[in-house]
């Protein structure tokens, strides 16, 4: 337990300056770079939904210029096929079959506007994000360890988008929405990037010391109560069934399942780790709950035209 604590220890003092770093080139938005790292550090997947121009790219870009890890950014776009991001075989000078990797062969990958592809290659990516391993050939490899996928949606653009499936959104970790900056966030950002230039920042952490402390916080020891909070936190966003908010029986077409309540305990106890503490509580849970539940419960028809944002209704949830 000792080598776990000082890992932990080492955990919090490595992130304080991950954040410090990102600073350097990302102004504010320090809550989306805090869920961003909790899913990272809790090998999940993350995606950042905003209006255009809010900086969703460079915010990654930024994360992933911090972290030793091999990094490629894809543009989805409407005739973007499965091989285009797998892989293809070529026939090479010998006259035999030869794989050429795709760019989701990389640890990070930035798959940005994730809606404008079809669903053909959506699917090619959803088997990459659960299974960390692609089919190309008839052969299954598999991806470089660890493998993240950080994925941008523009939610006004609705021409030429297709919406992610249920299943699809459900692979992600955090739904994360970015919000229009503060007046003077938004003076610091104009005075940083009308100048000599954005920075360029530092390695703070290499893959192996990542793998590490992911290892650690799966080790982490849960209260009892903590994981009974969680669950039932879950079971009171499904209509019909036992321990159901009244809201969420009002208001709600569907709720999370079982995923959701695995994502707010590797949350909870990735939160708890990124601030030194060795064990999580109920408020870690809180804390990460908003953007593991968002993409995870269905607005009736009824919380539609009453104008009930999901938001408010985590919030009741919580209460």
């Amino acid at each position: 337990m000792e080598k776990n604590s000082e890992l932990i220890d080492r955990l919090k003092n490595k992130y304080d300056e991950l954040k410090q770093e990102i600073g350097k080139k990302i102004v504010g938005q320090q809550e989306v770079i805090d869920k961003v790292l909790i899913s990272i550090f809790s090998n999940g997947h993350c995606l950042l939904i905003g209006v255009p121009g809010l900086a969703k790219t460079l915010l990654v870009t930024a994360i992933a210029e911090t972290l030793e890890l091999k990094y490629n950014r894809i543009q989805f776009t409407p005739d973007l096929m499965p091989s285009d991001i797998i892989g293809t075989e070529i026939l090479d000078n010998n006259k035999e079959f030869k794989f050429i990797k795709g760019p989701l062969f990389a640890n990070i990958i930035l798959a940005d506007e994730i809606n404008r592809t079809p669903p053909k290659t959506q699917s090619a990516l959803l088997e990459a994000m659960q299974e960390r391993e692609v089919t190309a050939a008839g052969v299954t490899r598999m991806l470089e360890q660890p493998f993240f996928v950080l994925a941008t949606q523009n939610p006004i653009e609705q021409e030429g988008t297709y919406p992610l499936p249920e299943a699809q959104l459900d692979r992600f970790m955090f739904s994360i929405t970015l919000d229009y900056p503060a007046l003077e966030e938004e003076i610091s950002i104009v005075e940083n990037t009308t100048g000599e230039g954005l920075k360029k920042l530092a390695k703070v952490i290499s893959g192996e010391e990542l793998l590490s402390y992911q290892s650690v916080i799966r080790l982490m020891p849960v209260p009892r109560p903590v994981t009974e909070y969680a669950v039932r936190l879950v079971a009171k966003t499904r209509p019909g069934k036992p321990g159901v908010h009244p809201l969420a029986e009002k208001y709600l077409n569907w709720g999370a399942g079982p995923r959701a309540s695995q994502f707010l305990i590797s949350g909870a106890k990735t939160y708890a780790a990124l601030n030194g503490k060795y064990a999580p509580d109920i408020e870690d849970v809180k804390y990460v709950a908003e953007p593991i539940l968002r993409h995870r419960i269905f607005k009736n028809y009824k919380a539609e035209a009453e104008h009930i944002a999901l938001e408010s209704l985590i919030g009741e949830l919580l209460k």
